[in-house]
């Protein structure tokens, strides 16, 4: 299970390899961070959760494929953004989408008046608007201002143009002025 790693500045040159402890460190490292990322694409908890596992099995089993040429967390939060576009491409994922979308369209008996009548914060109403963003300007809002990404990480995670990066950043905070205006 052991095996040699090239020198980089995450692991020394000639040392063992521990999958299972690098398992463990980027779980704990970015189990989070990926977790929030995974949620910006799906908009459900539990989807979220499962997707977030599959996510870490994947790093797992593809490490040998990381190259260097990035950081580790440019290269999960990379895989990340593919499988979420992935899984929304899926027909598992359009399919239950419908369903949901179906049973909460149907009157409930067991609403709260009280839960009609409170309003959002200012701050669950931003997040909500960026929720409704496509998908395009939400993950460029979500890891330049949430991750803090730099636009050129974000470019290497996104595999888009820097300038393309910016444009659907600016784009992105129009669009959100205009939501929160509305509101």
């Amino acid at each position: 299970m052991e095996e040699e790693v090239k020198e980089s500045a995450v692991f020394p040159a000639n040392t063992p390899f521990d999958k299972e402890a690098f398992l463990d460190d980027i779980m704990h490292d970015y189990g989070h961070d990926i977790l929030r990322l995974v949620y910006t694409y799906v908009n459900n908890k539990a989807v979220a959760e499962d997707l977030t596992q599959d996510i870490f099995l994947k790093c797992y089993r593809k490490f040998d494929q990381f190259n260097y040429e990035s950081s580790i967390k440019t290269w999960l939060y990379r895989i990340t953004v593919n499988h979420c576009k992935d899984y929304l491409r899926s027909w598992h994922c359009r399919k239950v989408m419908i369903n949901e979308a179906v049973i909460s369209a149907l009157p409930s008996k067991d609403k709260q008046v009280d839960d009609e009548v409170i309003q959002k914060s200012t701050d669950e109403q931003l997040a909500d608007a960026v929720m409704r963003l496509p998908m395009k300007y939400r993950e460029v809002i979500y890891l330049f201002y949430y991750e803090e990404l730099k636009l050129e990480e974000i470019s290497a995670t996104l595999n888009v143009n820097i300038n393309t990066i910016k444009s659907r950043l600016k784009r992105a905070r129009e669009v959100l002025k205009m939501m929160v205006e509305e509101v």
